[in-house]
């Protein structure tokens, strides 16, 4: 014969998923007993004005999905990325400008959302590009202006994008990216593409290359506006291109000018939709 749970018990045994977008919340001291609750798979705290999160975080060791979208975020612990089980983080639309030492060592991560905040090349810890699990990586609209060579580890990347950022380069090294089926490099700085992207299959009907709204090169730009991404494809993998690129790395070209970003809403200053 076994007792019947009490009314706290299967409460506690029972919540898995906890919602609270839109609440005000300004730290999670505002929701008792959060940490205490090991059951917990996915938290949803979107919507918010959170400007950390504390390093106890990593109590929930069955969290699989953390969504902290749109609050005001400014670091993360690095306790964050030894959540044994989490495979979605979404901290899109915050305010961070570096990531916590020993980032990358998130054991099964598979999706990474950092869209729109304040991150660039120099915000990333050494490990960043060693998440050997990660399938989807978002890093647009943030400040890089290079993307290290180290991006090709994360050999089960499917989905890269960049768009809406400063980037002047792409590294070759994204070349080796065999799995990469989106690639979003739109609204850069850009003026070449590595000849190595060429080896990647990115012209099929199951795949995106959105390459507009960059300063490229006159016969990129022809390519494009003639066949789109796929003409853009075909030309790079050609000899002549290549040749091209080696003698446009080598020269000192005027470099594109900078965005002017002051009135991102992921700056200080800068205004969220609807003014909170």
């Amino acid at each position: 014969f076994r007792m019947p749970l009490g009314k706290n018990e299967k409460k506690k045994e029972e919540v898995t998923e906890i919602d609270h977008v839109d609440r005000n919340l300004a730290s999670l001291s505002q929701l008792p007993h959060l940490f205490e609750n090991h059951n917990l798979t996915r938290l949803t705290l979107s919507h918010n004005k959170l400007t950390s999160i504390p390093a106890n975080i990593a109590d929930l060791v069955n969290l699989q999905i953390l969504t902290l979208w749109n609050n005001h975020i400014e670091d993360l612990p690095p306790s964050i990325s030894s959540l044994p089980k989490l495979k979605i983080l979404n901290v899109g639309m915050n305010r961070l400008s570096i990531l916590p030492r020993g980032f990358g060592s998130f054991p099964s991560l598979e999706i990474l959302d950092l869209t729109y905040n304040n991150l660039s090349e120099r915000s990333l810890p050494g490990n960043f590009f060693f998440i050997s699990t990660l399938r989807a990586l978002y890093l647009g609209d943030n400040d890089f202006e290079m993307l290290p060579g180290d991006v090709s580890n994360m050999r089960n990347l499917q989905i890269l994008a960049l768009r809406d950022n400063d980037l002047l380069t792409l590294p070759r090294e994204l070349g080796q990216l065999m799995r990469l089926k989106e690639l979003h490099i739109q609204g850069n700085r850009l003026t070449t593409i590595p000849p190595e992207i060429g080896h990647l299959d990115l012209t099929s009907n199951k795949t995106v290359l959105r390459l507009e709204h960059n300063p490229w090169v006159p016969s990129i730009q022809e390519q494009l506006d003639g066949g789109g991404s796929a003409a853009v494809m075909e030309y790079i993998r050609g000899e002549n291109y290549k040749y091209f690129y080696g003698r446009q790395e080598a020269s000192t070209s005027t470099i594109p000018p900078k965005k002017n970003k002051d009135k991102k809403i992921s700056r200080a200053g800068g205004q969220r939709p609807g003014g909170c």
